[in-house]
């Protein structure tokens, strides 16, 4: 699984869990705080109503005195209230007071006239002085029909209980309080739980982001490939700085290991041309056996210099990952400045040179690299175009691609050492026996890559070679 999905799951089930525990706390805390407060209520009204009760309990006339009246008015009358929208038609409420024995000597609703309710808490407590109250199911097959039962003892004017009076009212009188409030409370546990999948989405979408850029730099580096430190932020870009600072000294230290190792073995052929010259040149010889020797010595320095020179251009490609500023370049200009730069070698091998007519195919990139490659590649080619022959440039653009063909009509590539022409230090022999640096290619195709291009060679069918440089069009 990957570890944005791992976030986004571990998020979730955390915000997920918290969300439910509250609103599992809130629900199941909603319906006892609302009968709280109605408790609290009917202990207000309880004794409120057994202060107005004491005179006529007293009298004797409980039951058809001036409270009594009261009373069965209160129960008719229509409130026509509406209490946080809902509409309030009834007062709920029955009241019942019994003497000092427990018996019922008045009931609002006329129920319970003369019935023993000594034993019921509401009734049995406060007749003893403690607070009573109870809630009972009014029909033991239906859970919902429980009715609050809140009583307030009758004193005489010594201070004696001689009776109860008990306020009762059903809890579906606050039903539709207590299903809003958990619905409403439900409804934010919902929004909570989606809010914390729309941030755990963001979250993993972001470090995701963040560690796919990272994983693609390392890929790509690995894949030998010349790519920029990708764009992050907060600590991934500290890591991204720490990988690249990794990166550029292992190749450093590898790029000087293999630097060596090629160089050594590249050196030791001209070096040993060179010494065995010298040898012979400490002997006494004919004066065209020392001409010949010093032009040995000649040109192994020269090609050793020309190795050098190619070496260090070839480094200075190899250790940019970017082109700075780079220009809008015209293809065929370039072109031209680099037949004005053969000009001397093609002449003095008889070999011609086609241009492509005036376009405006453009590139983007650096100049003088941009023309070093393409001096490179026609300069392959006359090694290998046989005298009074001509070299062919020509311009392709395709898509966002312009490919630039330079064809010669020489032997041609082996297939063996198609793969191998871009390695560092491989050259083939030229007609004329020599070798090259093996470094031209490598340039070339180094080039390439950090302007975002590729080169590839390929057999013509007239015979000879056309090598392609492809560059993004600018």
């Amino acid at each position: 699984m990957r570890i944005g999905l791992r976030i986004l799951l571990g998020t979730f089930l955390v915000v997920a869990a918290a969300a439910l525990l509250l609103t599992q706390v809130f629900v199941a805390e909603v319906k006892p705080g609302v009968r709280q407060t109605m408790e609290d209520t009917l202990v207000d009204m309880a004794n409120v109503l057994a202060e107005l009760a004491t005179d006529d309990l007293l009298a004797g006339r409980i039951g058809d005195g001036d409270f009594a009246r009261r009373v069965r008015a209160m129960a008719e009358r229509d409130p026509g209230a509406e209490i946080w929208g809902f509409p309030k038609r009834d007062t709920s409420t029955r009241v019942t007071i019994t003497d000092a024995r427990g018996i019922v000597v008045f009931d609002s609703e006329g129920r319970d006239l003369g019935a023993d309710h000594s034993r019921w808490n509401d009734v049995l407590r406060t007749l003893r002085g403690e607070y009573g109250a109870r809630s009972t199911l009014a029909d033991p097959a239906d859970p919902n029909s429980s009715v609050m039962h809140v009583a307030a003892p009758i004193r005489d004017d010594a201070g004696a209980v001689v009776g109860a009076l008990t306020v009762s009212r059903p809890n579906r009188a606050i039903a539709p309080f207590v299903e809003r409030s958990q619905a409403i409370v439900t409804r934010w546990g919902i929004a909570l739980l989606a809010l914390a999948l729309v941030v755990g989405l963001a979250t993993a979408a972001w470090l995701g982001g963040q560690l796919g850029r990272l994983r693609r730099y390392a890929q790509a580096v690995t894949a030998g490939e010349r790519v920029p430190l990708p764009r992050t932020a907060g600590e991934f870009a500290e890591l991204g700085a720490a990988l690249e600072t990794m990166r550029e000294r292992l190749e450093g230290r590898q790029y000087v290991e293999d630097y060596v190792q090629a160089l050594t073995h590249e050196m030791k052929s001209p070096l040993a041309a060179i010494r065995a010259s010298a040898e012979l040149l400490e002997r006494p010889l004919p004066a065209a056996d020392q001409a010949q020797f010093a032009a040995t010595i000649r040109g192994q320095s020269e090609r050793l210099a020309a190795m050098i020179d190619r070496m260090l251009a070839l480094a200075a490609v190899e250790h940019r990952r970017r082109i700075d500023a780079p220009q809008r370049l015209a293809v065929t200009a370039l072109l031209q400045q680099v037949a004005h730069d053969l000009a001397p070698k093609l002449q003095a091998r008889a070999l011609g040179l086609s241009l492509p007519a005036d376009g405006d195919a453009t590139v983007s990139g650096d100049a003088f690299l941009l023309r070093q490659a393409l001096a490179n590649l026609v300069d392959n080619a006359a090694d290998f175009a046989p005298a009074g022959s001509t070299i062919e440039t020509r311009l392709e653009t395709t898509g966002r691609h312009v490919a630039i063909h330079v064809a010669d009509r020489g032997p041609g590539i082996p297939d063996y050492a198609r793969e191998r022409v871009f390695e560092r230090f491989y050259s083939l022999p030229r007609p004329d026996g020599q070798r090259s640096s093996g470094l031209g290619l490598t340039f070339v195709a180094e080039v390439a890559t950090l302007h975002g291009g590729g080169i590839r060679l390929a057999p013509r069918d007239v015979g000879g070679t056309v090598a392609t440089l492809s560059l993004p069009r600018a």
